[in-house]
């Protein structure tokens, strides 16, 4: 049996950026950014998953403007932590 995970879900507005348009995608581009500092572009993928936890770690350990200056694994744990949160 598949276990089922119920979600209240609330409309929210979804937006697309168009093609080609970097400006438009700033978080993602900047993680782009902050990923090259580790895997530039002329390397070679690491395919070991130690490597690529470490990248991870230190990736989701640096503060983010768009975060108010907390970093993804502190803004995810309060996410988690809110009573909003709840998936019953």
């Amino acid at each position: 049996m598949v276990p089922v995970v119920s979600v209240a879900l609330e409309v929210v507005a979804v937006y697309f950026a168009h093609h080609r348009s970097p400006c438009e995608r700033g978080t993602n581009e900047n993680t782009n950014g902050l990923l090259r500092q580790y895997l530039p572009r002329s390397s070679v993928m690491p395919h070991d998953p130690a490597t690529l936890q470490a990248i991870a770690a230190l990736l989701n350990g640096r503060p983010r403007g768009t975060l108010e200056w907390r970093t993804p694994a502190e803004a995810f744990s309060q996410l988690l932590e809110s009573p909003d949160a709840s998936t019953g």
